[in-house]
């Protein structure tokens, strides 16, 4: 329905109304629409978001206008969505804690999410000096390496590229890899991880990155480069994983020790 400058919208539960009488650009009256269908929750985490299409005709405006308004909800992360998925209200970040070692599957089950994996590759292959370094074995020797794309309810939330030890990497092979915790798995042929170095930095991704996780080339990611170790400080892993920057936090709890810390405190 339109009248004097004012479109207005019918729904079953709120009116739209776009002023184009008023200084605030129509693109914003859009996207400020959308933020409080959000905010009251006629839109709910999850919820996709109505096509160009849809949402040109039902505020009457042109495809640019509504391309500013997704443009400016995605850039502030409460859309989620690109390269032919869907635009959809994001939820809440899933918060990571580094404070103790568990893994992708347990982590993902706890945040009441459905874990999954599709492997992009896994088999033996030449270590780089690099990781042979980190493992304890000798340059362009064979271990296992692992490319995996990690799911939670289905939607692409990180990369990891994992070289095994090889005594660890052969007992793989037999481990559906796509459903099953490698971490669970392994403690169930009596090898277990005990503790884990992390560094975390931030990149953008890549072409093969973005390939994988379905974004855009050099979308921001959060990178974890972890190295594992058994309880007897044996290198069992080397691991580069790339998460998406806009639906992962990491947590990370420290405290003060040591008598001499306390003394130069005091």
């Amino acid at each position: 329905m339109h009248s004097a400058g004012v479109t207005t919208l019918a729904r079953t539960n709120a009116v739209t109304t776009l002023n184009r009488d008023e200084s605030r650009p129509l693109h914003r009256q859009i996207s400020d629409e959308i933020r409080r269908q959000i905010s009251c929750g006629d839109l709910r985490p999850g919820d996709q978001i109505p096509s160009e299409n849809i949402l040109v005709s039902t505020y009457g405006v042109s495809r640019g206008t509504v391309r500013q308004a997704l443009a400016a909800l995605r850039a502030e992360g409460v859309l989620t969505g690109s390269r032919g998925r869907p635009l959809a209200v994001r939820g809440p970040h899933l918060t990571q804690p580094l404070s103790e070692l568990i893994s992708f599957s347990s982590w993902v089950d706890a945040m009441g999410k459905r874990p999954s994996g599709s492997v992009v590759e896994f088999g033996p292959r030449p270590v780089t000096d690099e990781v042979a370094a980190a493992l304890g074995v000798t340059p362009g020797s064979s271990i296992y390496y692992l490319v995996r794309v990690r799911l939670a309810d289905n939607q692409p939330l990180m990369v990891e590229r994992t070289a095994f030890a090889p005594q660890v990497g052969k007992l793989l092979a037999a481990v559906d890899l796509e459903s099953q915790s490698i971490y669970a798995e392994l403690a169930r042929q009596g090898v277990v991880f005990t503790s884990a170095r992390h560094v975390i930095s931030a990149m953008a991704a890549s072409s093969v990155d973005a390939r994988l996780l379905g974004v855009s080339a050099r979308t921001p990611l959060l990178r974890i480069l972890r190295l594992g170790f058994s309880a007897t400080g044996v290198a069992l892993e080397w691991s580069d994983d790339r998460y998406l920057a806009d639906q992962v936090d990491f947590a990370i709890e420290n405290s003060m020790s040591g008598p001499g810390v306390e003394r130069r405190l005091a």
